[in-house]
């Protein structure tokens, strides 16, 4: 299943961006690619880099935390997906078990009633 969910996702190109700048996004190049980028910025750029250096985070913020929504409804899809799942298995189990105490019920009956008969 988690394969299938994983060539499912694959094969749209809009998920696999998405993907890959969540994981960018989390990782701790994205970090060191910030540090170096805002210092350069504020250092040697722009004289008053403050006004386009909040605009630009901000809209940074938006984006990200709209992945970071993204991820967390694809993984809610996944789990519930997970969650289907094994609830169809367990309802398998129990029909298979339930059977199969209703066989050997009838195995056992049918040994009891042959041993008594035999008495």
């Amino acid at each position: 299943m988690v394969l299938a969910h994983q060539a499912q996702r694959a094969a749209h190109l809009q998920v696999r961006i998405a993907d890959a700048i969540t994981a960018f996004a989390g990782s701790m190049q994205f970090v060191y690619v910030h540090v170096v980028v805002f210092a350069v910025w504020m250092l040697l750029v722009e004289s008053s880099p403050w006004p386009t250096l909040t605009l630009v985070v901000s809209l940074e913020a938006i984006f990200l935390s709209t992945f970071v929504m993204i991820g967390q409804n694809r993984q809610a899809a996944f789990q519930q997906a997970k969650a289907d799942h094994d609830f169809n298995e367990s309802e398998l189990e129990l029909k298979t078990n339930t059977q199969l105490t209703r066989e050997i019920h009838v195995l056992t009956t049918e040994l009891h009633r042959r041993l008594v008969d035999d008495i």
